[in-house]
């Protein structure tokens, strides 16, 4: 009974034996099938959407910032936020699927947003200008803050980062654009602050297109000198406000003839007469550039011409240190 039984497990034993043999001999013709039509790959997923397969997760991430953008696209950029990360997950694929890190670059771009930066140079305020370096900016500022010195105006001017998404908003320009444009404020603002009396800006030039015929403190046929400046004009010329201001007096005044008196504010008042029409009134306020009277010859002229005074406190001064310069 014993020899039997010891026999009939020898038997079994050498089939398991066989069985294990066959069953590993599968699973190495499996494994084999496997290596040679399966490979592993990572699949990419950008907002729960498939988009691809890489290779490589660190050399993926490290081409984004090297491919994603053009040179030009970058030209300005700051940084850009990736608004939907990408997913990876590890899979096994046929071994024929090929990656497509270019076209899942381009979507994760799609998912992105960049943020732009210049340099601001700021002038009173307001932005004039944007340009692409420090160096750039901070030359642009010297050179004009030595300029706003020199000329003794109460100007300022500065750099500031500007930060934006939207590039085209950056109008960058180079170096010598922005000093001419800068310039011109300059000019400009030496041109307010000659034309300026006592905190008064009397900018508008009153009569057109004329000729100054007698200056201030000429004394020729006066027995003292001229008070005021004579600009010769046809009769009926317009006579325009230097200023803004409240009409002080508008009727016919001595020698003066037809007379305009403009009060300007902080003692400052300015003087039209010999006009042959008014076409203001008394305490009608007035701005720097309106229509206030018509040149003629009354009172006291030989011809037709705007008398015109600017006095301070009562006093009068030469209009050209302000006008027809």
């Amino acid at each position: 009974m014993h020899i039997i039984l010891r026999s009939k497990i020898q038997n079994l034993t050498k089939d398991v034996k066989k069985l294990s043999i066959i069953l590993l001999m599968l699973v190495g013709i499996l494994l084999v099938y496997f290596i040679l039509e399966y490979k592993k790959m990572y699949k990419v997923t950008i907002a729960g959407v498939e988009v691809g397969y890489i290779e490589n997760i660190e050399e993926f991430r490290n081409s984004i910032d090297e491919t994603m953008y053009t040179e030009e696209e970058k030209e300005y950029m700051a940084f850009y936020t990736i608004n939907d990360e990408p997913e990876y997950k590890e899979v096994f694929v046929d071994k024929k699927t090929e990656s497509n890190n270019d076209e899942i670059i381009n979507i994760i771009k799609d998912h992105t947003t960049p943020t732009y930066m210049a340099y601001e140079i700021i002038l009173n305020d307001e932005t004039k200008a944007y340009v692409s370096s420090i160096e750039e900016a901070e030359q642009i500022v010297s050179d004009m803050k030595q300029e706003i010195e020199d000329e003794e105006l109460e100007m300022s001017i500065s750099i500031a980062q500007k930060y934006t998404e939207d590039k085209a908003s950056l109008d960058i320009s180079n170096k010598e654009e922005v000093e001419k444009e800068i310039d011109s404020e300059i000019e400009k603002a030496i041109e307010i602050k000659g034309a300026t009396v006592n905190g008064v800006y009397l900018g508008y030039t009153p009569v057109k297109g004329t000729y100054i015929s007698s200056r201030y403190g000429d004394t020729a046929d006066r027995s003292k000198g001229h008070s005021g400046l004579d600009i010769a004009a046809p009769n009926g010329t317009p006579i325009y406000a230097c200023g803004d201001g409240i009409v002080k007096l508008a009727c016919s005044y001595y020698g003066y003839g037809n007379l305009v008196i403009i009060d300007h504010g902080n003692g400052v008042e300015t003087y039209y007469g010999h006009c042959s029409k008014l076409n203001v009134t008394q305490g009608q306020e007035v701005k720097a550039g309106d229509l206030i009277a018509n040149v003629g010859a009354t009172g006291e002229a030989t011809g037709p011409h705007l008398h015109l005074e600017v006095r301070i406190n009562g006093a009068t001064v030469n209009p050209q240190r302000y006008l027809y310069k």
